[in-house]
C-alpha cells in the first residue's frame, strides 16, 4: 500500500501520485510530455481507461485478424480514445480546458498504453482514500 504516493514508469509513460500536493496530486506522463492532474481529473481518466479496456475485450473476439478498432468516449472534461487491433491498442486523451484552466493531449503506444493501464487500474484516486488497493509493481 502507498497511501502518501509513489512513483512508476516504464517505457513511453510515467505516473506518479503525491497525496498531500494541491491541486495536482497526480503526473501522467508519455514519450517527452508530462502533465499533473487533479485527484479529480485523474479519477475520471481512470474510470475512462478502464471502460474504454472493457469495450475493447468485449469486442476484440469479434474482429477478424486485419481489422483495426476505434473507440472514443467523452467523460466530463476528457474525451479519450483507443485504437488498436485484437491484440494490442494505444489510448490518447484530450483535457478540455474548463473557464481559466489549462488544457492538455497526449497519446501513448501500443505498449505504453497497457502499462499505464495496468498502473493505473488498481488506484483509488478519491481525497479521502487516496491510496492503491494492492499496491503497484514497478
Amino acid at each position: 500500500m502507498h497511501p502518501a504516493g509513489f512513483a512508476t514508469e516504464g517505457q513511453g509513460w510515467r505516473l506518479a501520485l503525491e497525496a498531500g500536493r494541491h491541486p495536482f496530486a497526480v503526473l501522467i506522463g508519455g514519450d517527452g510530455w508530462a502533465a499533473e492532474l487533479s485527484l479529480a481529473e485523474a479519477a475520471e481518466l481512470r474510470r475512462g481507461v478502464l471502460e474504454l479496456i472493457e469495450h475493447h475485450a468485449a469486442m476484440a473476439g469479434q474482429l477478424m485478424a486485419e481489422e483495426n478498432l476505434e473507440l472514443d468516449l467523452e467523460r466530463g472534461p476528457w474525451w479519450l480514445g483507443l485504437t488498436g487491433d485484437r491484440h494490442s491498442w494505444a489510448l490518447r486523451f484530450v483535457l478540455a480546458p474548463a473557464d481559466g484552466q489549462r488544457g492538455l493531449e497526449g497519446s501513448w503506444t501500443p505498449a505504453a498504453s497497457s502499462a499505464l493501464a495496468q498502473a493505473l487500474a488498481p488506484l483509488v484516486l478519491e481525497p479521502a482514500l487516496c491510496e492503491t488497493t494492492e499496491g503497484l509493481g514497478g
